[in-house]
């Protein structure tokens, strides 16, 4: 059972998780702060499921994940000035938040693969999905969903990525408490940040992405791509080198070759 007591003892921010709802099931963290009928609106509002009947992944995959094992919270944004920020940087602070926490509490060390995974030795540990409302043409609501595989000790079915989870690769359980509050602590000043100095948040998820300057593969839709990853842009989106020239990627699963 999540100790909601000793997660607040270690929340150190000012507005996110500051409003925190806990809840045993869920259909999905991320539809309950979408669906407005819920009546949530308050920037950095932290909801937390230990179960989620239809958990999201991206591209309309399924989410699973061992109930009371690991983390599956969402974080709404409403706040105007961060809504109008590109939300590629919201993204890349969420992984960057995630990683952080984990190199910081566990001394582990872990690598990001564009445009929103955690890795540990390669194997995935986590995974970041936003989804967004909008009024004309602006955004509204942005909603960043988070699953970390914390304390599950096996998986089953078959991944795109391997899967591993922090128990695996420290050889022990961890406090779930402890990692969120961290997470959330750390994902805050990278708000910060994107509002002061958003290239910083760029370089900063550069220096975590191994497959930079690698040979890989990218999936969209329906065709795959072949080149090198050559780097990021100042908006968040990958850069690839064909035969062809340079090539804008916005979205797409991608792979070592």
């Amino acid at each position: 059972m999540f100790n909601i007591e000793n997660f607040d003892i270690k929340l150190d921010t000012e507005f996110i998780g500051r409003t925190f709802i806990y809840a045993d099931v869920l259909s999905s963290t991320n539809t309950y702060l979408m669906d407005k009928q819920n009546e949530i609106n308050k920037n950095g509002t932290v909801v937390l499921a230990e179960t989620q009947t239809q958990g999201k992944g991206r591209k309309d995959r399924v989410w699973y994940s061992a109930p009371e094992s690991n983390l599956t919270f969402s974080i709404l944004i409403t706040n105007s000035k961060l809504l109008h920020k590109n939300s590629n940087l919201i993204n890349f602070a969420a992984s960057l938040a995630v990683s952080v926490s984990i190199e910081n509490l566990f001394q582990i060390k872990t690598d990001l693969k564009w445009p929103n995974d955690v890795l540990i030795n390669g194997k995935k540990t986590s995974g970041i999905l936003l989804e967004s409302s909008s009024i004309g043409n602006k955004i509204n609501r942005l909603v960043i969903g988070i699953g970390i595989n914390v304390n599950q000790n096996s998986f089953q079915g078959t991944f795109n990525y391997p899967p591993t989870s922090i128990r695996i690769e420290l050889g022990r359980n961890v406090e779930r408490e402890k990692l969120l509050s961290e997470v959330l602590n750390n994902f805050e000043l990278l708000l910060l940040k994107i509002e002061n100095n958003s290239s910083s948040i760029i370089e900063e998820w550069k220096s975590k992405c191994n497959m930079i300057g690698e040979r890989i593969s990218i999936i969209e839709n329906d065709s795959e791509k072949f080149g090198i990853f050559c780097d990021i842009d100042e908006h968040g989106f990958l850069l690839l080198k064909t035969k062809d020239g340079i090539e804008k990627i916005c979205f797409g699963d991608v792979s070592l070759r």
